[in-house]
């Protein structure tokens, strides 16, 4: 780059050099979200974020997703996951924007201390982007676009950075009322190179919408009907149709029974779901077995499928919390495909790695438990990229974090193996709390006639089943409720319904479950961290 227009003396202001390293930073995330749309390259405002909840402190990152929830539930933003989500990518773009921020500070004081121009401490520093960026994507694994397509562009590009912004920061104007050596003031200046890089930014966010398209609609199949590989079979079997038809009628407003795909909630380690190309994917079950395997995802679907409708709940769901779904799943027993390889004596667990580089470790009374799948379809339809394409476990009386995603590898072990969150101070086995949610307790369904208003909601207990729900009203006794039974499945919630005497005035509703055994749920309040949140959740409504 010719420097000859720079002063030997020159001393970039620092707050005009932070505003154009903010506004580089934005023009490159919006570069990065066009070639990762248009060839799959690194996106690295995400890229970053997801490598920093990999590496920094678990209790820092539990302390995180506990504030991000609480201010979601507490401000009523929205959906929990999907609303977090969106706050997890929004920090990420002002990380990134705060890194070009320092970085034009960085260099407007190195040009003060150093003989050296600012094109080629520019230079230096992407330089330096260059290796971190480097050691960060070999840590994620790199894209989709492969190793050498990303190293490339990653010295293209942050080469470019750092030295385009050392070349900017060169030519900003003294703050002079007179004619500087470019004829712009230092605001016509700002205004001008700013406003490039903001049409850099708009340009490429604009192309990167028009080239991710429109998402496909799927469409829910209903409980018990053969919908492709959605048939329900085996230990978990729904019920006939006659006999879920003779059920009682749910609330109007309850959550439904079945989850839609576009509504199943999202907790991961990732800013954005992973992509993995299905043609080039295979399972690996290696480690204390007679046989290793090594199968594509046809070859999955070519053995015998079990279809079971069941309830998924994340760890960190609070009482009255919607990180609880019902999805009807299918895929292939993990048993069938242990015994296939043939178990060594010594086996213990199973050691599970996904692409995403999260791990667990399972069991083996887990794993070989006929409810436990490798599942490849929901709700009838591919897994959605989203929730774990092309393979994801499901295992009975787990919470969420027990069940990872986008399964790449499995190691039949002789120890208890590690976990990606035990390892970050959550439960080590992650057995659900028996639930009871109120979902609906509203006027609009007062029946005049009968002068009763009815309440529901849904009660689940992982594996164990729902036995009764009782509700109470302010301070009266706890009343039964009506079960919607039998459920869709051994495995998911139940409905549940309950009459009240309408009165008019302000009412405080509580509900509480007994599981399979009779068993009450715990009713002392405690939070999430790390077994699961208890307690009694209640709502108080004014008529």
């Amino acid at each position: 780059m010719d420097d000859s227009a720079q002063p030997a003396s020159v001393r970039p202001p620092l707050l005009p050099s932070a505003g154009l390293g903010a506004a580089s930073a934005a023009a490159v995330a919006s570069l990065t979200l066009l070639a990762d749309r248009i060839a799959g390259l690194p996106f690295l405002p995400f890229d970053l974020f997801d490598w920093l909840a990999r590496a920094l402190p678990g209790s820092l990152i539990t302390l995180g997703i506990d504030t991000i929830v609480a201010g979601v539930r507490l401000l009523n933003l929205g959906p929990t996951d999907s609303t977090a989500k969106l706050i997890e990518q929004a920090m990420a773009v002002g990380l990134f924007l705060g890194i070009g921020a320092v970085l034009g500070v960085a260099l407007a004081l190195l040009a003060r201390a150093r003989a050296e121009s600012l094109a080629t401490l520019g230079l230096l520093a992407g330089l330096v982007l260059l290796i971190g960026f480097y050691l960060i994507e070999r840590a994620l694994g790199f894209s989709t676009a492969g190793s050498s397509a990303s190293t490339l562009f990653l010295l293209l590009l942050c080469l470019g950075w750092g030295g385009g912004l050392g070349w900017l920061l060169a030519r900003i104007p003294a703050d002079d009322p007179g004619e500087p050596a470019a004829g712009l003031t230092r605001r016509q200046f700002l205004r001008l190179s700013g406003g490039g890089l903001l049409t850099i930014s708009i340009g490429s966010l604009g192309l990167a919408e028009l080239l991710e398209g429109d998402p496909a609609v799927v469409e829910l199949p209903g409980p018990g009907t053969d919908a492709g590989m959605g048939a329900t079979s085996g230990p978990a079997a729904s019920p006939p149709e006659d006999v879920l038809a003779a059920r009682l009628t749910p609330v109007p407003d309850t959550r439904a029974e079945l989850t839609a795909n576009t509504d199943f909630y999202r907790i991961d380690i990732n800013t954005r779901p992973v992509v993995v190309e299905s043609d080039t994917w295979a399972l690996k079950l290696e480690g204390l077995v007679q046989r290793p395997l090594e199968l594509t995802l046809d070859e999955l679907k070519q053995r015998t499928v079990q279809g079971q409708v069941v309830t998924m709940q994340c760890i960190s769901n609070p009482i009255g919390g919607d990180l609880t779904s019902t999805s009807l799943w299918s895929g292939v027993r993990l048993k069938d495909l242990l015994e296939e390889a043939g178990l060594k004596s010594e086996a213990r667990e199973i050691y599970i790695e996904s692409a995403d580089g999260f791990y667990e470790s399972v069991p083996l009374t887990d794993a070989l438990d006929e409810r436990t799948l490798l599942v490849h379809t929901m709700n009838g339809e591919p897994l959605p990229e989203e929730h774990g394409f092309p393979l994801r476990i499901y295992i009975p009386n787990r919470y969420g974090m027990k069940q990872p995603k986008w399964i790449t590898r499995m190691e039949v072990i002789a120890e208890e193996g590690p976990g990606y969150w035990v390892d970050r101070g959550w439960s080590a086995e992650a057995i659900p709390h028996t639930t009871s949610v109120i979902d609906t307790a509203s006027a609009e369904n007062l029946d005049v006639a009968a002068n009763t208003l009815p309440i529901g909601g849904i009660a689940w207990a992982g594996a164990r089943g729902i036995s009764s729900v009782e509700v109470q009203v302010d301070d009266g006794p706890w009343q039964p409720a009506e079960l919607r039974a039998p459920p869709l499945s051994p495995l998911s919630w139940v409905q549940w319904r309950f009459e009240w005497p309408f009165s008019p005035g302000r009412h405080v509703f509580r509900v509480r479950a007994y599981d399979g055994s009779g068993e009450l749920q715990t009713i002392e309040n405690s939070d999430a961290r790390p077994d699961g949140a208890t307690g009694v959740h209640s709502v108080a409504v004014r008529f």
